[in-house]
């Protein structure tokens, strides 16, 4: 009897030995959970310390890439805000999320997709937002939730800064298309060197709701995925004077082009040099007055981005949040002759892109490993442990991650709806449209000798075999993208759907 009880209590010590181990290590495990950072720019190009600009003061962005991983040849899917934003957020090509304007929210073409935030929260996430994550109209849609999707956030922040009651004093240039005043800002070159301090802006608001979200976070146990979005350096580049005095007027320098480079320019794209007679017609000294403002609202942005990693690091949160760093898409300041976005071009494709934290083994280093901006989604969700829906477009990036030199991609790829652009580590190649008439739509640039792409080679008969083999692997690239993600209802509306079979060559 006696060894019977005995018997009994062992067992029973070890069960409960038992569970209190299996509680202990499930308590771990969702302690050790990594948190994510995710820090996004609008409108946002390279130009920036780290990425080896001579002017522009982006100290704290430089301090990230210095602990983390700084991809340089990175690009966006899509150069818009909204078709950039729902591509790299769902994981899938604008082909496939079927999102190629301003206009559209995401759930009206792809209303059962799953989020990168979803994803997330569905993994014991507490996802939340502050600013621009999904797409908002610049300025006119500040201090509302814009195109936000709600499905994707459990909390979410709208920050209003005195830029919106600026924006009477925000000058702009002459416009030979009258618009409302609210929109003409936003797509106008337009600028003001601001009054205040840092924090009364909206930029500077965010920043601050962002710290008060991270230091809540640093008191509870539940793993976050925060996302923050900066309005600047979109139009109109509003930051406080201090900024402006950073950038002297006459060390602006205004891009050269050189003559009868308009007629290299494809015929299908002439009209985008004329699209905006202010801006075509631009005189130097408002040029240089533009770049200036660029420049002062990259660092002022900056400055935001590092009052939140200031927060991260006092918080005690950095050790266990991985950061990432990027933008929509980037920006034409002269280049070309043009300005703003909306091209096939390097200077509207390129994004910076910076990962750091746990899991980012290369820390310090520079890589020219392509990537897109679609591959962020199963890059976090393969760093966090997060199970990522099964129809993503992207790849992870994690191995180049651990080791610079791998390179998870050959090629990156910019466009839609039949117009693409195919980046490789040494060439760009352009096509607009498929059969009849494309040749003289396309565009060949060797970043080799001309990384400024004002040189086209496409009828230089000495790279026809490169043609031939970007055509093709452009092809096959954009029959891939738009392939329609297994279990993802997409509606149809305003336009045909881009199918594969477009992309296949006609035997």
């Amino acid at each position: 009897m006696y060894r019977r009880r005995q018997s009994m209590y062992r067992t029973i010590t070890t069960l409960l030995f038992l569970l209190a181990f299996a509680l202990i290590s499930t308590a771990h495990a969702a302690d050790s959970k990594v948190n994510v950072l995710f820090l996004i720019s609008d409108d946002l190009n390279c130009d920036l310390g780290t990425y080896g600009h001579a002017q522009v003061k982006s100290p704290n962005i430089d301090r990230l890439a210095s602990r983390g991983v700084q991809f340089n040849q990175a690009y966006c899917q899509m150069p818009g805000c909204n078709p950039s934003r729902i591509s790299f957020l769902t994981g899938l090509y604008p082909d496939q999320t079927l999102s190629y304007n301003n206009q559209v929210y995401l759930r009206e073409h792809t209303p059962n997709v799953t989020t990168l935030p979803q994803a997330f929260r569905n993994g014991g996430y507490f996802p939340a937002r502050v600013g621009k994550i999904f797409h908002y109209n610049n300025p006119s849609n500040i201090g509302t939730g814009g195109h936000d999707d709600p499905h994707s956030w459990d909390q979410t922040v709208n920050p209003r800064g005195r830029d919106k009651d600026d924006e009477d004093l925000i000058y702009a240039l002459p416009d030979a298309h009258p618009m409302p005043p609210q929109w003409r800002v936003g797509d106008t070159l337009s600028w003001l060197a601001a009054d205040g301090e840092d924090e009364e802006q909206t930029d500077g608001v965010g920043a601050t709701e962002a710290i008060k979200l991270l230091e809540r976070f640093a008191r509870r146990d539940t793993p976050f995925f925060l996302a923050v979005g900066f309005y600047r350096p979109h139009l109109p580049f509003v930051a406080p004077k201090k900024y402006f005095d950073m950038y002297p007027i006459e060390e602006i320098k205004v891009p050269e082009i050189p003559e009868g480079y308009l007629d290299t320019v494809p015929p299908a794209i002439r009209s985008r040099f004329n699209y905006k007679y202010e801006e075509a017609n631009i005189s130097q000294a408002h040029a240089r007055r533009a770049i200036q403002a660029y420049y002062a609202t990259t660092t002022f942005m900056d400055a935001q981005v590092g009052r939140v990693l200031d927060a991260l690091d006092s918080t005690g949160l950095a050790e266990n949040t991985v950061v990432v760093f990027t933008s929509d898409h980037g920006f034409h300041l002269g280049e070309h002759g043009l300005w703003k976005k909306g091209t096939l071009f390097e200077n509207a494709a390129r994004v910076p892109l910076i990962f750091a934290g746990p899991g980012v083994k290369a820390k310090g280093s520079k890589t020219n490993s392509l990537a897109e901006l679609v591959d962020l989604y199963p890059t976090l969700t393969e760093l966090s442990g997060v199970q990522p829906p099964p129809y993503l477009s992207g790849v992870s990036l994690v191995p180049t991650l651990l080791d610079p030199n791998a390179t998870p991609r050959n090629s990156a790829i910019t466009g839609g709806r039949g117009s693409y652009s195919i980046r490789t580590a040494r060439y760009r190649y352009t096509r607009r449209g498929r059969g009849p008439g494309s040749a003289a739509n396309s565009e060949l640039y060797d970043h080799q000798s001309d990384p400024e792409e004002l040189v086209n080679l496409i009828r230089d008969p000495s790279r026809s075999d490169v043609v031939s083999s970007l055509s093709a692997m452009l092809d096959e690239r954009a029959r891939d993208a738009a392939i329609p993600p297994e279990g993802v209802i997409q509606n149809t509306f305003e336009f045909e759907r881009v199918t594969p079979d477009q992309f296949r060559k006609k035997k």
